[in-house]
């Protein structure tokens, strides 16, 4: 073992103990390194300081060397990086590693002031329902064909087995609702064992998918309408469940009053909401789809009706009797930018001081395919669904292809991502955020804008276990995606919006139980739903990570295929030898000899130690 290997630090867990106004903060190290001295370098107020890290005392089972510095918290942010002086020269431990040239400030630790904020989240696992297409618990509320027209053709109602129709889109229904949603709560929370809910829209909207709202504050009639859904709401806080909405701000329907008024009247109320050039015909909207006219926030009008008023949209279904536990922001990466109108972070701070203002704890979460590190520093979004930072490289290393090529773009890699590259990037994304972020980023597998799970491992049951495996041991919030659990299947969209499947007799009740096993672990694990996150091996075909506590470890195995990896090195973790190690899914056990634990030769694994 090379002694820079076990030098570690992540403000969780052990590793940062924080009062009100005041921080303690441990660096771990391996007996016998050449470390001298340790500095912690910050610079409060713009200005650096140098202060010394203290040699600790030894913890019970530990086998390392531990630093320590008491400071004041002072300041919504703490950015921070260690210098450690040694016998052969000086590095900085940075979140990126451990480094022999100066970094730049972009990648310090960064504690926040409200570093725990949404610790129900911790212990949180949601399951995202696309309303019209998980059960139908009212027939009378259904969609029939023709009832209207939707971008000039007539609405279609499909039976639930059919498939839906590449040419059909948006225009077909299924008769999923409400209603059917509450009937199945025990399935959900007693079978399964989720504890919330991320539900696609349901406010008034012509089409299935309700991106196209016509009513921020009515529940679309064809979803049960607001008393189906205040039964839902009451029926899961008895289960103790939570809830969250997802709200497009970004855009609304052409059928909105607000847009139709805009374009009768160019002098309408409405009329500053929406971008002519000119009126009527020619208006700002989203990708170009005339049906989504994009919603302007120079207007302030419009933040006050949307977000910032006393009785703004945003704040309405926070408060009673909704009283929703979170709100999934639509397209958050284009909110509020248009050409030289750049208002996407104003915007988002002012809705986050809505939510926050209406509950602390709301979880205040973004849709962004891409980069969305500049969101995620404390003061606007809670988190994003985390596509680039977990899903898409996981995959590129699982599958040997990227989600580009999954989606059929020419552009995408069909070459894998070697484990070394998967680490890296992994990595440069957690460092890009504060820690307080990251431990709630909205992880995924697939949702109902990409291909699923079974698709996207071209239906290898092992790899998928694999996939499973790392979304519910990865730092952040484990979602899955309504079906998966039960083996359905789904190309792009519209496939992957199918029917959910409720004919049990089909069901793998082997692979449900795996999932179920998993979720009661995310669940019950303070390793998991708090602990920190150090990479022990990420070569050959091998990804091995540790999250603990200080309490409890949880190592996870996680291979593509198999290989030469027979051991794993445990000590740059500071694990004492003879440490007992059992195997969460088969139960045997191990212990560490040598430094190194011995591991099975299967692909998902997860040893757990008290």
């Amino acid at each position: 073992m090379k002694w820079m290997d076990a030098v570690f630090h992540n403000p969780s867990g052990v590793y940062l103990e924080q009062a009100p106004d005041s921080l303690l903060l441990r660096l771990r190290s391996s007996l016998g390194s050449p470390i001298k001295q340790v500095f912690l370098r910050c610079a409060p107020d713009g200005e650096q300081q140098m202060l010394e890290v203290e040699p600790a005392a030894p913890r019970p089972g530990w086998h390392c060397q531990w630093w320590e510095i008491s400071l004041k918290l002072n300041s919504p942010v703490l950015s921070y990086r260690f210098f450690l002086v040694t016998e052969r020269g000086c590095y900085w431990l940075t979140s990126v590693g451990l480094l022999r040239h100066l970094p730049t400030d972009h990648h310090d630790f960064q504690v926040l002031a409200e570093q725990d904020r949404c610790q129900w989240l911790e212990q949180s696992v949601f399951y995202q329902i696309f309303p019209d297409r998980f059960a139908d618990g009212d027939p009378s509320n259904n969609v029939r064909s023709g009832e209207y027209l939707l971008d000039g053709q007539p609405v279609v109602a499909r039976a639930w087995n059919d498939l839906p129709d590449v040419n059909q889109g948006g225009r077909e229904f299924f008769g999923g609702d409400l209603q059917g949603i509450e009937q199945h709560l025990d399935y959900l929370g007693d079978r399964l064992g989720v504890n919330g809910i991320y539900l696609n829209p349901i406010g008034t909207a012509p089409s299935s998918h309700k991106y196209d709202v016509a009513s921020y504050i009515e529940v679309d009639p064809h979803l049960g309408g607001e008393s189906a859904f205040l039964d839902l709401k009451r029926a899961m806080e008895k289960r103790h469940m939570r809830l969250m909405l997802d709200i497009v701000p970004n855009h609304c329907g052409s059928q909105h009053p607000w847009f139709q008024a805009a374009l009768a009247d160019p002098q309408a109320e409405t009329a500053e909401y929406f971008t002519f050039n000119p009126h009527p015909d020619d208006y700002e909207c989203w990708l170009g789809v005339r049906t989504l006219p994009k919603l302007n926030y120079a207007s302030q009008r419009l933040r006050e009706v949307m977000y910032s008023g006393a009785d703004s949209v945003m704040r309405h279904w926070l408060r009673p009797p909704y009283s929703i536990d979170g709100w999934r922001i639509d397209v958050a990466n284009m909110l509020g930018r248009s050409g030289q109108q750049q208002l996407g972070h104003k915007i988002i701070r002012g809705m986050r001081k809505a939510v926050k203002e209406e509950n602390p704890e709301a979880y205040f979460l973004g849709e962004n395919f891409f980069d969305a590190s500049s969101y995620l520093q404390g003061d606007e979004l809670d988190a994003t669904m985390n596509y680039r930072g977990f899903m898409m490289p996981m995959f590129h290393w699982l599958t040997g292809q990227d989600l580009e090529a999954a989606f059929g773009r020419i552009w995408g890699d069909v070459h894998p991502l070697s484990s070394e590259d998967l680490e890296i990037q992994w990595r440069t994304w957690r460092a890009a955020v504060p820690w307080a972020a990251t431990r709630i980023q909205f992880n995924l597998l697939d949702s109902h804008d990409t291909p699923r799970l079974l698709h996207l491992t071209q239906n290898d049951r092992a790899k998928a276990d694999v996939a499973r495996l790392l979304l519910f041991t990865y730092p952040g919030v484990p979602c899955i995606y309504y079906g998966d659990e039960v083996g359905l299947e789904g190309g792009k969209d519209p496939d992957n919006r199918r029917p959910m499947n409720w004919e049990q007799s089909s069901w793998d009740q082997a692979e449900l139980d795996r999932w179920c096993q998993l979720i009661r672990l995310r669940r019950s694990s303070s390793a998991l739903g708090r602990g920190s996150f150090q990479m022990l091996c990420a070569r050959h075909d091998t990804l091995a990570f540790l999250r603990e506590d200080g309490e409890h470890r949880c190592l996870v195995v996680a291979r593509r295929a198999h290989d030469q990896v027979d051991s794993l090195c445990v000590e740059p973790a500071g694990v004492p030898e003879h440490t007992e190690f059992r195997e969460f899914f088969s139960g045997e056990t191990r212990q560490v000899v040598l430094g190194h634990l011995e591991i099975l030769p299967v692909l998902a694994q997860i040893w757990i130690s008290p």
